[in-house]
C-alpha cells in the first residue's frame, strides 16, 4: 500500500513526502519522536485543557518546525514515518494556515 505525508503551509509551498521503500516505525518510536519535537520546538497545546491529541500533536509539530524544516530531507522523512506510523493511516494531509490534519 501506498503511504505518504502532505504538508502544506500555503498554496504556493506544501511538501510531499512519500514513503515507498523506507522502514516503518512502531507505534511507541512514532509517539517518542513526536513528543520529542514537540519539546524541542517548544510548541504549545492547541486546546485550553492542555491536552493533546496526536493529530494535534502532528499540527504543532509541522507548523513549528516550518518551511525550513522541512526543507532538510531526512528530518522531513522522519516527520512522515513519525506521522503515518503515530496515527496509524497510511495517507496523512497537514494543512498547517487550515489547522486541519487529514487522512
Amino acid at each position: 500500500m501506498r503511504s505518504d505525508v502532505t504538508v502544506i503551509f500555503s498554496s504556493q509551498q506544501e511538501f510531499r513526502l512519500d514513503l515507498e521503500g523506507t522502514e516503518p516505525l512502531t507505534n511507541d518510536a512514532a509517539r517518542r519522536w513526536l513528543d520529542d519535537e514537540f519539546v524541542r520546538l517548544d510548541c504549545e497545546p492547541l486546546r485550553p485543557s492542555g491536552k493533546v491529541l496526536l493529530a494535534d500533536k502532528v499540527l504543532t509539530v509541522a507548523a513549528g518546525a516550518g518551511e525550513r524544516m522541512f526543507a532538510d530531507a531526512g528530518w522531513a522523512l522522519q516527520f512522515a514515518r513519525a506521522t503515518v506510523a503515530a496515527l496509524a493511516r497510511p495517507n496523512v494531509r497537514v494543512d498547517v494556515p487550515a489547522m486541519a490534519v487529514t487522512f
